[in-house]
């Protein structure tokens, strides 16, 4: 095989541990306790379930989509009770990934619900290698957005998360708030939760989200509840007076 050909095929595969349960109208679609971390990107994972612990019924559609890692797939409905999903589920049987042939993936968004044991977990399961650290700091942080000061703390909580710049959240007392215009964006994270934004207005600009807040953060994240951060691709961020390089 071409050292290409290896490339494509390599993808990553992990066994869990996990009790692992996906619902849809109310109904078990499955519950297994092997399930399957398989990243099918740098950041976004999915499980796979052995087709034993898939409690619904699955019909056969046909081939389904392709993928240069996991081969040639087949499509299936998902039926449960009086509901049938189209295409909620693929299977690998002849994947190059042998793991991967045994193994049903559930689409994430047809299921109405995923938990890891009792615990309900959103937008894609979160990996045992990614951590989030919200810690407090006395540095002083401020922001700029074209040369105005949009926010200035000396006690920020500081946001590091695995692969991911460093963010700097910041209270709202901090914030110029007069000049942050709510938005009706929203957006999901596994280890944090449901994020609001807001653009930011200088004189006759409007930056559209530039900032963003989780209300009501996940459990590991809950440090960050209610306070605001922007982006450091986008504004200008000093710490303790030395501009931060734009990631």
């Amino acid at each position: 095989m071409s050292a290409e050909g290896t490339q494509r095929t390599r993808v990553r595969v992990e066994q869990s541990n996990r009790r692992v349960r996906a619902f849809l109208d109310g109904h078990v679609v499955a519950d297994t306790v092997r399930p399957v971390l398989v990243w099918e990107g740098t950041h976004f994972l999915a499980y796979y379930v052995p087709v034993e612990d898939v409690r619904a019924e699955l019909v056969e559609n046909g081939p389904g989509r392709r993928s240069p890692s996991r081969g040639e797939s087949t499509s299936y409905t998902v039926k449960v009770g009086d509901i049938e999903v189209k295409d909620a589920a693929l299977r690998y049987p002849d994947s190059p990934v042998e793991e991967l042939r045994g193994l049903v993936r559930l689409d994430w968004d047809a299921m109405d619900a995923w938990f890891e044991e009792d615990e309900e977990i959103f937008v894609h399961p979160r990996s045992p290698h990614h951590r989030v650290d919200v810690l407090p700091s006395s540095r002083r942080v401020r922001v700029e957005v074209d040369g105005v000061t949009v926010a200035e703390s000396g006690s920020p909580r500081m946001l590091f998360e695995t692969g991911l710049p460093v963010r700097y959240y910041l209270p709202k007392t901090h914030v110029r708030m007069d000049l942050l215009e709510h938005t009706d964006t929203a957006t999901g994270c596994p280890y944090k939760g449901t994020a609001e934004y807001w653009s930011v207005r200088v004189g006759d600009a409007v930056h559209k989200d530039f900032a963003w807040s989780y209300p009501t953060p996940l459990p590991e994240s809950r440090d960050i509840a209610g306070l605001v951060s922007f982006y450091n691709e986008k504004v200008d961020i000093y710490v303790d007076g030395v501009l931060q390089e734009r990631p």
